[in-house]
């Protein structure tokens, strides 16, 4: 009586089919390493720019000037040093355009009139306080809440300055283009906020500029209504 022992075993061609897909897993593998990380610093960017369009959103919130924030008064247009002369005061304490029966947009406050200031930080509470450089920390952030490796390498530089609102204001299409910086003062005030990086990560290594633009417009009356 003979007896088949037959046991299972791994056939060459499948062995060195194995040992191709490892191979294979294996040599990709840095590239995913790398993809990973880029795609990380990436996100981090973004996170970077939705920060600085927030901040941007907010300081926008905030009066134009130190002195549009009385209380007593609406926010009054002011006098600027540097500013196209059609936008100054014409009659009636009042630009041209602006009707005689408004409250809005008037150069007077509590029977004073007062001039746009220098750009300083003197509190918090117009956009020129918002000046300065602000590094950015990104906490329990990235794939399953980890914190990102570069999470403290991202900095927000914030500026505030004049620049010159020259225009043909009287022509049918005026043309305006807002570069000029200026020393003194006109009813513009440009935004930027610019993002960099210490990293030295090159998905991180640019210089990313958001820009925004608030104006010498005074403040607005609200009219008050009682429905019957």
């Amino acid at each position: 009586m003979f007896l088949n022992d037959k046991r299972q075993g791994v056939a060459l061609i499948e062995l060195i089919f194995a040992i191709v897909v490892i191979a294979i897993a294996l040599m990709s593998a840095p590239t995913l390493i790398a993809t990973s990380a880029k795609s990380a610093s990436i996100a981090l960017q973004q996170e970077g720019i939705n920060e600085a369009a927030s901040r941007i959103s907010m300081i926008l919130t905030y009066p134009w000037d130190q002195n549009d924030t009385m209380d007593t008064c609406i926010p009054p247009v002011l006098h600027v040093t540097q500013g196209d002369s059609e936008l100054e005061e014409a009659s009636a304490n009042r630009r041209i355009g602006v009707p005689l029966q408004s409250n809005s947009h008037t150069f007077v406050c509590n029977g004073k009139k007062y001039n746009a200031s220098a750009i300083a930080v003197d509190g918090m509470d117009d956009i020129d306080d918002f000046i300065g450089n602000d590094t950015l920390q990104f906490v329990n952030v990235g794939s399953g809440g980890v914190d990102y490796i570069e999470k403290t390498t991202v900095n927000m530089q914030t500026n505030v300055m004049y620049i010159s609102d020259i225009a043909n204001y009287d022509a049918n299409t005026t043309t305006y283009i807002p570069n000029s910086t200026l020393s003194g003062t006109s009813n513009i005030k440009k935004i930027t906020v610019t993002l960099t990086s210490t990293s030295g990560k090159s998905a991180l290594n640019k210089n990313i500029v958001l820009k925004a633009f608030s104006c010498n417009v005074g403040g607005y009356e609200y009219i008050h209504q009682v429905l019957r």
